[in-house]
C-alpha cells in the first residue's frame, strides 16, 4: 500500500509538474512548517526539475521578514506557507488566491530548557503552573503560539502573565545562550535547535492547536508550479517526514 501511494503520488506531482516547464519557485515559509519543508522540497526538486528559492519568515507580527509585510512590500512569492488564519486574512484581503488554499499540518506548543538544566515534569496544568511560576525569566514567540501563550495560556493557568515575547529569533536560541530559563514555541520550531533539552507537549486541556496551510499569491509568475509543490507537500507520502518534525499530520 505505501508503495502505491508513493508510485501514486509521483505520477500526480509528474503530471502537474509537466503542465508547464520547470521554473524557479520563490516560497515564503514560516517557522512551524520550515522542518519538514527543508527535507521535503529538495524531494520535490528532484521529482520535478523545479527549483525553490525559500525565504523565511513569521506569520504575523511587526518584524519586517513576516510574511504579510513582505507582500504588502511588494515582494514576489509562488508559495506562502504560514499559519492557517495569518493565510486566511491574506486571502480576504485578496492576495492569496482562496482556490488554492491547501491545509498542511498541525503544530502543538512545546517547552524547552538550557542544555544540561533539570529537566522539570510538565504533563499536568499543575505541574506546568509551577515550573512557569518558578521560572526566573519565560520566552514565547511573536507568532501564533507566542499570541496565545501570552493572551490565554497564563489565564487558563491560574497564574498572572510573565515572560518576554521574542520577535523573529527562535525561542529555543535565546533558552540555549542563557538569556531565559524556559521557552515556550510550537513543537516543530524548538526540535531543530541545539542546546536546550525538549521537555514536551505542554497539556492537552491547554495547548493551542495551530494549523499550517499553504496558498498561491494572485500575481505568482509560476501558478502551476506553485500547485505541484503545494499537492506534494501535502500528501500522504509526505506524513511521515511532516511528523519526524514534531507536527501532527491533518486528519482527512
Amino acid at each position: 500500500m505505501k508503495a502505491l501511494l508513493k508510485t501514486l503520488t509521483v505520477l500526480a506531482l509528474s503530471a502537474l509538474a509537466l503542465t508547464a516547464q520547470a521554473e524557479q519557485l520563490t516560497v515564503m515559509t514560516s517557522g512551524g512548517f520550515t522542518a519538514a519543508y527543508t527535507l521535503l522540497g529538495p524531494q520535490y526538486a528532484q521529482h520535478s526539475g523545479d527549483t525553490l528559492d525559500t525565504v523565511l519568515g513569521p506569520s504575523m507580527g511587526k518584524a519586517p521578514e513576516a510574511i504579510p509585510n513582505r507582500l504588502a512590500r511588494g515582494e514576489h512569492a509562488d508559495v506562502v506557507i504560514m499559519v492557517g488564519y495569518a493565510l486566511d486574512d491574506l486571502i480576504k484581503q485578496g492576495k492569496v488566491d482562496k482556490a488554492s488554499r491547501v491545509e498542511l499540518a498541525d503544530s502543538r506548543i512545546g517547552l524547552v530548557v538550557k542544555a544540561g538544566a533539570a529537566k522539570p515534569a510538565i504533563g499536568t496544568d499543575a505541574e506546568l503552573k509551577a515550573v512557569l511560576l518558578k521560572a526566573k525569566s519565560v520566552a514565547y514567540s511573536d507568532s501564533a503560539s507566542g499570541v496565545y501563550v501570552e493572551k490565554e495560556l497564563f489565564k487558563k493557568l491560574g497564574m498572572p502573565a510573565k515572560g518576554t515575547m521574542i520577535e523573529r529569533i527562535p525561542v529555543a536560541e535565546q533558552v540555549a545562550k542563557g538569556d531565559y530559563e524556559v521557552g515556550l514555541q510550537q513543537v516543530a520550531e524548538l526540535l531543530p535547535v541545539p542546546g536546550v533539552t525538549y521537555v514536551g507537549k505542554i497539556p492537552e486541556d491547554v495547548q493551542s492547536v495551530t494549523r499550517f496551510a499553504a496558498g498561491i499569491p494572485v500575481n505568482a509568475e509560476h501558478p502551476a508550479q506553485a500547485k505541484a509543490l503545494l499537492h506534494y507537500l501535502a500528501s500522504p507520502e509526505a506524513q511521515p517526514v511532516v511528523q519526524s518534525t514534531g507536527l501532527d499530520s491533518v486528519s482527512r
